[in-house]
């Protein structure tokens, strides 16, 4: 049997191809795959041939934000043939250090399907077929779309990001950054019982898909550099911000614009940058970073089934496979697009 498949050789470079396809073993599924999202470190890897230290080494199949409906199941499996399913990239190791504490975000031998951290490189999503442990499957609501089934892994990185955040019931919130994950951080927010979530971003677009997610108010910060001014007064005025953009004039805004002890989520990533630390030791701030997740990944699944986070709202574009290069460079085209997704 064969898949056809997007794999990427360097920057710019990806290419449809096919390749043989295994009968699923003891404990594994057969998936037909239904949609895949491109995500930021896709587009790092298609525009610029990775980021910070991660870079693309080899040939490798991109794709970590995906759905499938099951063909075939192996030995010791009871996922049903034609069951939808959100596929968990994540494979901690279970084993190491971390793992025994029972933090496998941070495994030492974690594999992370379609990453380019390992060498050899974790092959990704971006197939046709995919023969993948069922343990990292888990099944989506009847009514659930593959397109909404597929976004349960970004969704998983913002429930994570606000489980760093302590309580948020009541808290006055900003959001910086309005892409997938600032987007769905307005959801998770919402969902948690913030009482007000400014947002802001570069695009109207983006701003515009915030509200949708539930945002309070929104601010396009490239229109009005000073619009953050307000919230700066009294020493701050946000119990609490996600920082979504990784963007420097963004970050620096946050710490202005934050009360005294209040908690700054660091949720998007960059390379090395300066920081007003002056301000975050003159208020007593509250600095957390947050990478990926693991068992919101099973929340995230049951939240998008029941809607009580509706992910709709951020899928934007969907298309076919052959034309991965075109998705490619409309996911990084922010005026127009959000989530952008392969369908198979």
């Amino acid at each position: 049997m064969q898949t056809r498949l997007a794999r990427l050789y360097q920057k710019g470079d990806l290419r449809i191809e096919t390749a043989a396809v295994t009968a699923p073993g003891p404990g594994e599924v057969l998936l037909k795959m239904a949609a895949a999202g491109i995500c930021g470190s896709d587009l790092h890897y298609y525009q610029d041939g990775g980021f910070g230290p991660v870079r693309v080494r080899e040939p490798i199949i991109p794709g970590h934000e995906a759905s499938g409906t099951v063909s075939q199941a192996g030995e010791g499996v009871d996922l049903k043939a034609g069951t939808l399913v959100a596929v968990n990239p994540s494979q901690p190791c279970g084993h190491c250090e971390y793992c025994d504490k029972e933090m496998p975000i941070h495994c030492l031998d974690m594999r992370f399907m379609g990453s380019a951290m390992r060498l050899p490189h974790e092959q990704g999503m971006f197939r046709e077929w995919l023969v993948v442990s069922a343990r990292q499957c888990f099944a989506a609501g009847a009514a659930t779309t593959a397109a909404e089934a597929a976004c349960s892994e970004p969704l998983s990185v913002c429930l994570h990001a606000a489980s760093r955040a302590g309580d948020i019931a009541g808290k006055r919130l900003l959001v910086t950054g309005a892409g997938p994950i600032g987007a769905l951080m307005v959801a998770v927010a919402c969902y948690h019982g913030a009482s007000e979530i400014v947002v802001t971003d570069l695009a109207d677009a983006a701003l515009t898909r915030a509200k949708a997610m539930g945002a309070s108010r929104t601010i396009n910060v490239a229109k009005d550099a000073h619009a953050l001014a307000e919230f700066e007064a009294g020493k701050g005025y946000f119990d609490l911000v996600f920082e979504c953009s990784a963007a420097v004039p963004a970050i620096r805004s946050a710490i202005a614009a934050i009360r005294p002890r209040g908690t700054i989520v660091q949720v998007g990533v960059t390379g090395e940058i300066p920081i007003p630390l002056n301000a975050i030791v003159g208020k007593e701030l509250h600095i957390h970073g947050t990478q990926r997740f693991h068992e919101e990944f099973a929340a995230a699944v049951e939240l998008i089934s029941s809607r009580k986070i509706d992910v709709r709202p951020i899928i934007s574009h969907n298309l076919p496979l052959e034309q991965a290069d075109a998705a490619f460079i409309l996911a990084g085209d922010r005026a127009v697009a959000c989530k952008v997704q392969l369908i198979f």
